[in-house]
């Protein structure tokens, strides 16, 4: 559900007085943005409001499998956690930003989208080069085995802007990419998305960083 569902019930006359002096907490999957807007239209007509997210499939809802992320009054998630909680899983409260949980969001479903089409351009190449699916899939568990750890080391290296490529530098990104591209060219296989990830790293060994870790190219996304 999105923003645009829940304006199409909640703003509107009756429902909106009915509100007043009461709480709202949404859980949609849309932008920090409009997290923020429905907030100010809860302020303008006196409601409580508590924004969210959630990062489990609707089928864990009610189970200790559930992920939910909030943001926004801590006095207000206190006030209603005895509710939130027969939602059952984990919850979260990750700040008085209201849109913080959406940022959340959109990051943690950045990379489930990114790694799925990644995934599903492997499996393409594959099976183009003979190899099917079932073949390939205990291989590529083994890839995702290697996330957590390199989560762990990309996070510090972001946050301190060290970007270190000992062992793997960007050169090394590039060339194994510039392989990709050209095997999945030659099967007639869209390599748009490879040949953008590997744009970005040219552009980073240009700007003097070659010898960088992979994850400078976040400072080429966004140079702010």
């Amino acid at each position: 559900m999105n923003y645009d569902a829940v304006d199409a019930i909640v703003r509107r006359g009756v429902v909106t007085d009915a509100l007043k002096g009461r709480t709202v907490v949404n859980l949609p999957a849309d932008t920090p943005d409009r997290a923020r807007d429905a907030a100010t239209w809860a302020a303008e007509h006196g409601i409580g409001y508590l924004d969210g997210a959630i990062m489990t499939p609707i089928t864990t809802i009610g189970t200790p499998a559930g992920v939910f992320l909030h943001s926004g009054p801590e006095k207000l998630y206190r006030e209603h956690q005895p509710v939130l909680d027969v939602l059952g899983g984990t919850h979260t409260h990750l700040g008085e930003d209201i849109g913080r949980a959406a940022s959340y969001d959109i990051a943690l479903l950045d990379i489930f989208w990114t790694a799925m089409t990644g995934y599903a351009h492997a499996l393409a190449v594959a099976r183009a080069e003979g190899v099917s699916a079932r073949e390939l899939a205990p291989f590529a568990k083994g890839i995702g085995a290697l996330f957590p750890s390199f989560f762990e080391q990309a996070a510090e290296d972001v946050d301190s802007g060290r970007f270190s490529g000992e062992g793997n530098p960007i050169t090394s990104a590039v060339s194994s990419m510039a392989h990709i591209v050209h095997t999945s060219e030659s099967h007639g296989i869209d390599a748009g998305v490879m040949r953008a990830a590997e744009g970005f790293a040219r552009r980073a060994i240009e700007r003097g960083h070659g010898t960088d870790g992979f994850l400078r190219i976040t400072e080429i996304m966004n140079p702010r």
